[in-house]
């Protein structure tokens, strides 16, 4: 009954670390204009929904089924350290990035600085919040359901 219980935790941890790492992506997609879209409140609220919408769904979806490994992972060999969800949240959303085809890197421009693009740097912005966000619902308590119940 406890196992039940886990698999609901893992889902609802799933869910509101999909939203932590969409708002991380409507920040950094519209942090910079944040100012010019002051001057009209409907369309900077309007437009940060959905770019969080569009964020959340495009983080949900590329991360299903790494995330379920993950959880199957972490829950049999009780990982519990921040620093683990972190750097898989990280990893997850890298693997996102660049399997999508993203992170191109025959990309011809003259003004492309380097290997490190903004977008790259929200990808592992959002792998990182999704991770801690992750850790702090779920991951805390990994393989806690299959510990003797105290007396």
């Amino acid at each position: 009954m406890r196992l039940i219980g886990r698999i609901f935790v893992i889902f609802f941890a799933f869910l509101f670390a999909s939203l932590a790492a969409g708002i991380t992506i409507a920040f950094g997609l519209l942090g910079s204009e944040w100012r010019f879209l002051q001057e009209d409140a409907v369309a900077a609220r309007g437009g940060f929904l959905i770019a969080s919408f569009f964020g959340t769904s495009f983080a949900g979806a590329a991360a299903f089924l790494p995330l379920l490994l993950l959880a199957i992972l972490t829950e049999a060999f009780r990982l519990r350290s921040f620093l683990i969800y972190a750097l898989a949240g990280v990893a997850i959303a890298l693997l996102a990035y660049y399997g999508t085809g993203l992170g191109n890197p025959y990309e011809e421009s003259i003004d492309h600085a380097g290997p490190i693009n903004r977008g790259l740097e929200l990808a592992i912005a959002a792998g990182a919040v999704f991770g801690l966000a992750y850790w702090l619902v779920a991951g805390r308590k990994a393989g806690a359901w299959y510990e003797p119940r105290r007396s």
